[in-house]
Formats: structure tokens, C-alpha cells, sequence
């Protein structure tokens, strides 16, 4: 089986404004939510977004805010898994 874009959804998003690491719940086709970090969108110069680019390596800035929102990303994900 191919891969169906269309069947890929985004069902929540959040960003770290100071390092621009997205961290978001998805859903492919029927199956289970699941969490996905990255990518990292950065900004230009000119106050533009770049194209996203590869996370990488987690800095203490990221760690921080994903420490700060875990709570909030267990929560929503609980709300869309299916009851077991």
C-alpha cells in the first residue's frame, strides 16, 4: 500500500516561539493519533518563515518547553485515542 497524503492529518500543533521546534499529534488514515517532534521552522531575517528543516539534536531551550506543554500534549492525546 502506497502512501496517501490525503490520508495524513494534522489533528494538533504547537510551536516553540524561541527555537521554532513544532511538536504535533497526527493521524494516518484509521490508525492510532500519534505524537510527531519536528520539524524546526526558523525564521528569516526579515521575520519570514524558512522551510522546515530536520529537528535535530534537542537544546535545553526545547527541552524546557516541551517539559512546560507534555501535560497538555498527554492530555489531547488521550482525548483523541480510542477507548481500549
Amino acid at each position: 500500500m502506497a502512501y496517501d497524503p490525503e490520508k495524513d492529518k494534522l489533528l494538533k500543533k504547537w510551536k516553540c516561539a524561541e527555537t521554532g521546534l513544532v511538536v504535533s499529534i497526527n493521524r494516518y488514515g484509521d490508525g492510532e493519533p500519534k505524537v510527531q517532534i519536528g520539524p524546526r521552522i526558523l525564521l528569516k531575517s526579515d521575520g519570514t518563515e524558512r522551510a522546515p528543516v530536520k529537528s535535530g539534536r534537542l537544546t535545553i531551550e526545547d527541552v524546557m518547553w516541551l517539559y512546560d506543554i507534555i501535560d497538555d500534549i498527554k492530555q489531547e492525546l488521550s482525548n483523541l485515542a480510542s477507548p481500549s
